[in-house]
Parts: C-alpha cells; structure tokens; sequence
C-alpha cells in the first residue's frame, strides 16, 4: 500500500510528508535529506539574506535531483528581493507564512512554481485559493512557533470542506499516528517540523535535539500573547521572562529581548536564553535519527494503522 494524493502528483514526490521550513533550523543539508528521501524538504528563509538564502538553494540542488522548496516570510523587509531570487533560481515549491502571497502570485505561476500558504483559519483559508493557492497548509495551534487559535483537530476538516484544493495538515504530528488521523481528517499530505528537528542531518546544535527528545507532554509554552504574535516553545527562563512581560502588557519590552533568541538557541545551543521553537509533538519524538528513516517509519506507521495496526513510540 502506498499512499498516493493530489499532493504527491502535485509536487512530484514519493510521499506526502513535507517538512516544516523552519528558520535558523531547515538548511539546505535538511532540506536536500527529506526530498531525497520522498518526501519535499524546505529550506526556511526566515530573515536569511538573499545571498546567502541562494547559496542555500544551490546546495540543495546540487544535493538532491529531487523535488525541494523554500519557505518565505511575507514580513521580512526584503521580501520583494527573496522572491525574485527565488523565481531565478526556479525553485519549485514555495511555502508561504505570515501574510497573503497574492501579489507574487502570477509571478510565481508564470515560472511553474507551486504556491503552498500557511493558514491557521478557514477564512484565510479561502482567500488564498480565491489567489491562485495550489494548496493550504493548516496549522494548528500545537505547532511550534507562530501559530493561531484553532487546533489541527478541528481545523483540518474545516478546511478540507471549505477549499477544493489540497490539504496539509501541521501541527502535532509527530508519528504514522498523526498522519493516518490526519487524512482521516481530510488531509492530502502533512507537514512535520519538531520531528524532523531531530533528524540527523538537520544542522542546529546538539542540545537543541536532545532537550527535544527529552521533552515531556506539558513542556511547551505559548508566549507573546500581548505582542499579537503568539509563539509557541519549550519552557526555559526566556519563556518564564517573558510570561512576566506579558501579564503586564509590555510587549514592547517582548520584541526587544526576542530579538536575536531564535539563533540562540539553534546555532548556539544556549537553553536558558534562546527561544527553543518547538511544538507539542516535542513529547512524542524518540530518538534523533536519519531524515530518511524518519520519512520511512512515518509512511510505514500510517500504512499499517490504516490497514488496522497499531504501532508506539520505540516501536
């Protein structure tokens, strides 16, 4: 049994696992592992610079002849640069965040380059097919990072209702578990960027990935209510700080000392003081292991649930 969706004939991949384009984390090593192992990796761009986002993107393929994208920011200030390198560089998926691609994209489509937005409601949901959208990644408030209100359990079959085109389900999907439940939701693909934090090829440090594998259920926490931006991370006395800030409204003081912790965290490994991104599924990731065994133990797991086995955590 192989699962077979409109996702996989759309981006021409194996499988339909995409990996999350996480900033300072989905390099172009991460990125080149998961499309080589069938799913679609991402490179995330973040605030990256557009020299360096190419040079990122020319790894890739020279790592990889399969498939891969790039993850952009709609509010990064250079936005409009990072595009057109992109459309020079033919990169052939893009995952959007933060904003509405609407104005690249007739752009975008004259080059053949699928257009995947982030949508954490239906009505965002629906504006971005009404542009052009070739599907919608929905994600849930379990996930890592920036996220809405809706959790992927009751937002997946909205959307899959709401929209004709493709679903991808993100958020708290960790296991073969998470994806069967996920297309029983009405999913055609998903997104995973906690587990593939703990791939081997991904680059961020060494204490990252083994806070992750020792998370427990309840070590996330969503910061940042005050700013409008909530985000969502392990538990550290960054997070406490900023708890503190945000009963007393202060989101101003919030931006000034987020700045920066991201790469703290990731390139330099500091788990007092970085912002440790992560979602909810950071309890369910076991080991840290090749990308390819990840992509491998997901689509087998899902498989075998959906012919009505069972599979764990270790199994």
């Amino acid at each position: 049994m192989t699962i077979r969706t409109r996702v996989t004939s759309l981006l021409g991949i194996e499988y339909p696992i995409i990996q999350g384009g996480m900033a300072w984390t989905a390099t172009a090593e991460l990125a080149a592992a998961v499309s080589s192992a069938g799913g679609l990796g991402v490179i995330g761009a973040g605030h990256m610079p557009t020299d360096l986002l190419r040079q990122e993107i020319r790894n890739a393929k020279a790592a990889t002849d399969r498939p891969f994208g790039v993850n952009l920011m709609l509010l990064t200030p250079h936005i409009d640069e990072l595009v057109t390198m992109v459309l020079e560089e033919g990169v052939p998926v893009i995952t959007t965040g933060a904003g509405n691609p609407g104005k690249y994209m007739s752009a975008l489509k004259e080059r053949g380059i699928k257009v995947l937005p982030i949508a954490p409601t239906v009505a965002l949901a629906k504006r971005l097919e009404s542009v052009g959208a070739d599907a919608i990644i929905g994600e849930g408030m379990e996930a890592g990072g920036h996220i809405g209100e809706l959790t992927t359990m009751v937002l997946t079959p909205q959307l899959a209702d709401a929209v004709s085109v493709p679903v991808i389900a993100a958020g708290g999907i960790a296991d073969g578990r998470g994806v069967a439940a996920a297309f029983a939701l009405g999913a055609e693909a998903v997104q995973l960027g906690t587990r593939f934090m703990c791939a081997e090829e991904c680059t961020i440090h060494p204490d990252v990935k083994e806070r992750i594998v020792k998370a427990r259920d309840r070590d996330t926490v969503v910061t940042g209510y005050s700013t409008g931006h909530p985000v969502r991370v392990i538990k550290n006395k960054l997070t406490r700080i900023i708890e503190g800030l945000d009963r007393d409204n202060r989101p101003e003081e919030i931006e000034t000392l987020g700045t920066g912790k991201l790469a703290l965290a990731m390139r330099e490994g500091d788990l007092d003081m970085g912002s440790i991104m992560a979602g909810q599924a950071a309890a369910m990731v076991c080991a840290i292991e090749p990308a390819a065994v990840i992509v491998r133990s997901l689509v087998e797991d899902a498989e075998a649930i959906m012919r009505g086995l069972t599979t764990t955590c270790g199994d």
